[in-house]
């Protein structure tokens, strides 16, 4: 029988949220988002918020076995505190950058409390916005330093780190697939990996099946967030709405290579119902992943091995789209 996806939910998309202009929906505190999680049908993991969300593992663990829910990662802030302003892991003072760490090793303490067998961190404060703004070559090494020292701290659970093109900067200094894994290559350490964002790598310029092999084949581990967006911006819309045939060709990869893990919704529902939308995302993904499970995959992998792509097509049409 077929692996099963299972999904989770960052749990900051279940209350309020904001952008630069407008707040949507109501706020809610965090027993009743995790009472909501525990109606979204197919979804029982969640994706936390450290150390602004939640920091009373007790209070957790109590919450996750009233709601028979389960931890899909500790995501680890390190871009709020009024000290990150130009950066954290990247920033020229070093006791700014020991606190960036110190947050990502309490944020493995925590996890441990709570039973998450990982901590995940987009450290989006890193990065420039100008011309002769930043000592690139110093930058890198300073965060290769900080991953290094943070990656080693209780090795068990391991670090994985989100790239993305921009914001809150200009321009992140980790905003691709390549170069997250050109990162981990210099941090050196297996229980370091990445977290793909679907999103991220699509307006990023990025094909994210490509960006799913091109972690996958690597030595370190990796880590998923399912959403969608225009291209042009990270909008989080459900996932599979605005770029159906990449996301089926991710799922098709995502099911090649026998991931396993949370496939976490990072998606934000402002004009939608907050539960319909999660649902949307593991149910929409659900179909897919049956759908090719009707497929011979085995033709289908060898028709990305030849060069006439009429056939791949015609495979598509037949199989997927106009199916009989």
């Amino acid at each position: 029988m077929s692996l099963k996806p299972k999904y989770a939910v960052i749990t900051g998309f279940l209350g309020e949220s904001q952008d630069r202009f407008r707040s949507y929906n109501a706020p809610r505190t965090l027993e009743e988002k995790f009472k909501m999680m525990n109606s979204l049908e197919d979804v029982d993991g969640v994706e936390l918020v450290y150390p602004y969300e939640v920091n009373d593992p007790s209070m957790v663990k109590s919450l996750l076995g009233k709601y028979s829910l389960n931890m899909a990662a500790v995501n680890v802030n390190i871009k709020k505190d009024d000290d990150f302003i130009n950066g954290s892991i990247s920033h020229p003072d070093k006791a700014v950058r020991d606190k960036a760490v110190r947050f990502i090793k309490e944020a493995k303490d925590f996890a441990a409390e709570v039973g998450a067998d990982k901590v995940q961190c987009c450290p989006l404060g890193d990065g420039y916005e100008y011309s002769f703004q930043s000592d690139y070559s110093t930058s890198w090494k300073r965060m290769v330093a900080c991953l290094e020292e943070a990656g080693a701290y209780k090795p068990e659970i391991p670090l994985f780190i989100e790239y993305k093109p921009n914001e809150i900067r200009g321009r992140c200094f980790i905003d691709n697939s390549a170069k997250a894994l050109c990162l981990l290559n210099d941090i050196g350490n297996k229980n370091v990996g990445v977290t793909l964002d679907f999103g991220h790598s699509i307006y990023g310029g990025e094909t994210p099946a490509e960006a799913l092999c091109l972690v996958a084949d690597s030595p370190f581990p990796y880590y998923i967030h399912i959403n969608d967006n225009d291209g042009r911006w990270d909008w989080d819309y459900m996932a599979g709405t605005r770029h159906f045939q990449e996301y089926l060709e991710f799922v098709y990869y995502v099911k090649r290579y026998g991931y396993s893990d949370y496939l976490t919704s990072d998606t934000s529902p402002t004009r939608v119902d907050i539960k319909e939308c999660f649902e949307a995302n593991a149910r929409w993904t659900t179909k897919m992943w049956d759908l090719l499970d009707t497929l011979d995959l085995q033709e289908l992998t060898k028709l990305l091995n030849q060069s006439d792509f009429v056939k791949n097509w015609k495979f598509l049409e037949n199989e997927v789209f106009f199916k009989k």
